[in-house]
């Protein structure tokens, strides 16, 4: 891959498009590892959103399409975490 293609990778978005692709793909391998949607939601979702912010940001998309997806990120960060702590508790 030249240089060229990659940034053109990074101008159109699809640098993003691409880690939104391997997440989909780690939430489908987590659900046959038994994980349930709400599980795999509260964990990948966080990162989800602020992937969809990096790539709203990348193709220029106005402010609040940046700032959106970042403020939705925060309570699924705090679920996933509460989550992450009952389950260590045991």
């Amino acid at each position: 891959m030249d240089s060229a293609s990659i940034q053109f990778l990074f101008d159109s978005g699809h640098a993003a498009d691409v880690v939104l692709v391997a997440l989909v793909i780690e939430a489908l391998w987590l659900m046959r590892q038994g994980w349930s949607l709400r599980r795999v939601a509260q964990s990948l979702g966080a990162a989800a959103c602020v992937v969809l912010a990096a790539r709203a940001a990348l193709v220029g998309s106005d402010w609040y399409w940046v700032a959106l997806p970042l403020l939705a990120s925060f309570p699924l960060h705090l679920l996933d975490l509460k989550d992450r702590f009952e389950r260590e508790k045991g």
